[in-house]
């Protein structure tokens, strides 16, 4: 059976509870156990999925199909462990599988309360998979004193109560302001949100104290004293200049090893961390640096991109080079120029995303690109933009746009060269949508196979002819267009086994142009970087050459 971990946040939320409960598993991996994360996120909404990125950042899709929250691409990308829709849950969802289950009878008459219906429910969920894995990390979202975070803090209480002793243990992650003007770094607000914390029955075993810098012993004995913790068991989370750096920074700091003692683990296998090494070195030693342009229309938050600006990360690390990322607002160039706002750059990148606003700049972007060789990469959104610009510019489709945004607009005003998915197949089933359907969830989710064409770049940069990825879009590429755009040079070099739906275009005359319907960025790891990232990354390190 697994050893529970579970990971709360107090002070302020933002403080890297997702990042801290990554680099744990993959400490644990190192020393030989077997991990699992999930995260139970405490606002009222169903899943991220409708969730404005300026609201909430990107949504991380999984293989099977679930639209969650961004901590679960960390947990991915620390350990490599596939995430499932069982590892993430929201209170939207769980009261909406109490309140089902009420009108279903399932209580039996009995009047539904959040204890104990509601902290069952929790408890239920938590408990999922437990015997698959020796740890099961849970990170609760939000900080402590949050009234909707109440039942799955009370849940956690009643969980480690209802486990023999020593199978779960409570990691806290606070915030140690430092006052420049007394030039003191401050232990209170920690003392505080300890204090919240036991109000509710839980003490926690290690304390996580994100800091700017080391936390002098006097501070950390103060904290060990008022909070009730071993002197080791306060571990520093000092600000790195990489992500990366922090499976190996919280080894230093001996966050691996206060996990396993308060387990009462020993003697514990010794930690192999040669991948962490590895990863440090291609970070912090590059042998060159290429400019990459994302251009959005989310720019203003980079979590709404975050997958991306990793997966960026992770094909420089695999060339040697530093990706240096600049956001770039598409409403900029809506209608203008975009030479100006792309001149520089050594590759382009369009991203995912919905509506009409900033298209116009993401398909002059496209069209930069096209004309002046500069390696580009569509992903969903930035796919069906490139798609539009090559029928209008260079087939002549004047009016070619997407019927996305007709319906934003509620009138005609496009050729549709992009429309609304109606069916499609998922395994042995056929789905089917209407345009006027509930939003949530009901998109072309999750990994679907694609077949890529014999010789294409593509098929040469994944070394196969069959791949699996991951999708989230309601909208696609009609192959109507099909022959007229693959006459003018756009090959359409990957499509759904059917051969029904488009997944990939690359222009043949073109030294990197391609175009892809479902989210690479989202399998993309350190120590394993995504191929078509690696293989962009490469094309602008190319181009950086010729500049």
């Amino acid at each position: 059976m697994a050893r529970f971990i579970f990971i709360t946040g107090g002070v302020v939320s933002s403080l890297g509870k997702g990042l801290a409960s990554a680099a744990l598993g993959a400490l644990l991996q190192a020393r030989g156990y077997s991990v699992r994360l999930r995260k139970l996120d405490p606002y009222l909404n169903v899943d991220p999925g409708t969730m404005s990125p300026f609201e909430h950042g990107e949504v991380f899709v999984t293989d099977d199909g679930a639209e969650t929250d961004l901590d679960l691409g960390h947990y991915e990308r620390f350990t490599g462990v596939p995430a499932r829709k069982t590892d993430s849950i929201s209170s939207g969802r769980i009261y909406t599988n109490v309140l089902e289950k009420e009108r279903r009878g399932d209580y039996l008459g009995k009047t539904i309360q959040v204890i104990p219906h509601v902290t069952n429910e929790i408890k239920d969920f938590i408990s999922i998979g437990e015997d698959e894995v020796d740890f099961m990390l849970c990170e609760i979202g939000g900080t402590v004193g949050d009234i909707e975070g109440l039942p799955f803090f009370e849940a956690i209480r009643q969980f480690a109560q209802d486990k023999p002793r020593g199978e779960c243990i409570f990691m806290h992650l606070t915030l140690l302001p430092y006052i420049k003007a007394s030039g003191e770094l401050k232990t209170k607000p920690t003392q505080h949100s300890v204090k919240e914390l036991r109000s509710i029955g839980l003490a926690p075993d290690i304390l996580v104290c994100r800091s700017e810098g080391p936390i002098p012993v006097k501070e950390r004995e103060k904290l060990a004293l008022f909070c009730n913790v071993r002197a080791d068991s306060v571990i520093a989370a000092q600000d790195l200049k990489s992500i990366y750096e922090a499976p190996l920074a919280y080894h230093r700091e001996g966050l691996d090893q206060a996990v396993l003692d308060a387990f009462g683990i020993a003697p514990a296998p010794k930690p192999n961390l040669e991948r962490w090494e590895d990863v440090a070195d291609r970070i912090y030693n590059p042998e060159g640096e290429v400019k990459v342009a994302i251009v959005g229309k989310y720019t203003q938050l980079e979590d709404a991109y975050k997958s991306i600006a990793e997966a960026l990360t992770h094909g420089g690390m695999s060339n040697r080079v530093k990706v240096s990322i600049e956001w770039v607002d598409a409403e900029l160039f809506d209608k203008e120029d975009a030479a100006p706002y792309l001149q520089g750059y050594h590759a382009i990148l369009v991203p995912g995303g919905f509506g009409e606003r900033g298209t116009e700049g993401k398909i002059k972007a496209a069209q930069y690109a096209r004309e002046n060789k500069v390696p580009y990469l569509g992903i969903c959104l930035g796919m069906q933009m490139a798609v539009i610009e090559a029928a209008r510019n260079v087939a002549g489709i004047a009016e070619a746009g997407s019927e996305e945004f007709d319906h934003e607009a509620g009138k005609k005003r496009f050729e549709p060269v992009v429309y609304h998915l109606k069916e499609w197949v998922q395994g042995n089933m056929t789905v089917e949508r209407k345009v006027g359907d509930d939003k949530g969830g009901t998109m072309r989710l999750g990994a679907y196979d694609a077949t890529l064409a014999e010789g294409s770049r593509v098929a040469d940069v994944y070394g196969s002819t069959h791949i699996e990825e991951r999708h989230r879009h309601r909208y696609e590429v009609d192959t109507k267009y099909r022959e007229q755009l693959e006459k003018c040079g756009l090959s359409f070099s990957g499509m759904s086994p059917d051969g029904r739906l488009p997944e990939i275009v690359e222009w043949k005359d073109h030294p990197w142009f391609i175009g892809v319907q479902f989210h690479p960025e989202l399998k993309s790891k350190p120590f394993a970087p995504h191929p078509l990232f690696d293989d962009f990354v490469r094309a602008a390190k190319e181009a950086s050459r010729l500049v």
